[in-house]
């Protein structure tokens, strides 16, 4: 009984979720969201959820347990949908051909999405390390010639990419492995893969396999909610009401442990739900991992420069001068996308928006 209670929990916690879709050998593996029937400036306000890394994963579970977020938009006549995704990179084209309404993303992702001028770029979901992991090297000069697990065009493939140039190591020096993040551990315990580049919670779970696995080099990583520009234009009170979701969650989770351990079972939920695998990180790590990457980072979500350099300044010139960015992208569409000032004006209307009021299902 026991057993098929959380079977139905599971089953409730992405509204629209077919995980049949997912698994089905029938659907190529870059299109297993054609399922879920996402058409250009929909009704619903249809956002993208990265279930299988945190603390992104956790911020969109919150959001999607929410009811105050919930009633607002199903009040402007537009209800919230969440979609989870294997990577941020499968959002971009989406949030172009405005499919999706908004995103969580990595660095990278964020980068090439607001290159072109498709998003706005609201807060920060995470500031923290993202590593290279490798079975027995200690150094990153250790993986020339070596088998090296990523995901294209995502935050740990950037970390990867400046790993590589700090020890003076081409990108075709090493033979990459394209891999989804959550089956990286194992593919470097099968000796599969020599070392991999992922984010949380893939290295804990890979050094926690082995004591012959370390980490060979980290590389500052960021994540961000974004909003897709002609949904802003079109409802923006709806956005605002997103934002306000997403700031609430934050929140929400400061306030309390006990709180961010409820945010990280249904993190957790959801990622098994995605993955339709049990996954073998604990509830506490989970609370532990997003305390430290967007809980105690003191001013998130706010977005702050650096010594003076505008946020993804650096990342974007090191990108560009590796050809990783498209042709046409430029560096004043994503200034511009950081201009944005929705989360500046929910801040400063925490009563209408209510900022300070928490209501989530169980």
């Amino acid at each position: 009984m026991k057993m098929r209670r959380t079977s139905c929990r599971r089953q409730k916690v992405f509204a629209g979720l077919a995980l049949a879709v997912f698994l089905s050998s029938a659907t190529a593996a870059d299109d297993y969201f054609a399922g879920y029937g996402l058409s250009p400036a929909s009704q619903p306000v249809d956002i993208g959820a990265q279930p299988l890394g945190y603390p992104s994963g956790v911020i969109s579970a919150v959001m999607q347990h929410d009811r105050l977020l919930k009633k607002a938009l199903a009040d402007t006549q537009q209800p919230l949908a969440m979609h989870p995704f294997r990577r941020g990179a499968d959002m971009i084209s989406l949030l172009k051909d405005r499919r999706l309404d908004a995103g969580l993303l990595g660095d990278m992702p964020t980068i090439l999405a607001a290159s072109t001028g498709n998003v706005w770029i609201v807060g920060l979901v995470k500031q923290t390390s993202t590593a290279i992991v490798a079975k027995g090297d200690t150094q990153v000069s250790g993986l020339v010639g070596k088998r090296v697990g990523y995901v294209e065009a995502s935050s740990a493939h950037h970390t990867l990419l400046q790993g590589l140039a700090s020890a003076g190591i081409a990108e075709a020096q090493i033979k990459r492995v394209a891999l989804g993040v959550g089956d990286m551990p194992d593919a470097l315990e099968r000796g599969d893969i020599d070392a991999f580049a992922g984010w949380e919670p893939a290295p804990t779970i890979a050094l926690e396999k082995s004591d012959k696995n370390h980490i060979v080099f980290r590389g500052l990583s960021t994540d961000y909610f974004v909003i897709e520009r002609e949904f802003e234009k079109r409802s923006p009170q709806a956005a605002r009401h997103v934002v306000a979701g997403f700031l609430r969650a934050i929140e929400w989770m400061r306030r309390s442990q006990r709180n961010v351990e409820k945010a990280a079972r249904w993190a957790k939920l959801n990622t098994e739900s995605f993955s339709g695998k049990v996954t073998p990180i604990s509830v506490a790590q989970i609370g532990a991992i997003t305390r430290r990457e967007i809980l105690d980072v003191p001013s998130a979500p706010t977005i702050m420069s650096i010594s003076g350099i505008p946020p993804l300044r650096n990342e974007f010139q090191f990108l560009q001068k590796l050809g990783k960015l498209p042709e046409g992208a430029k560096w004043e569409n994503v200034q511009a996308a950081l201009t944005y000032d929705g989360l500046v004006r929910v801040l400063a209307e925490p009563r209408a928006f209510q900022l300070r009021s928490f209501d989530y299902e169980d």
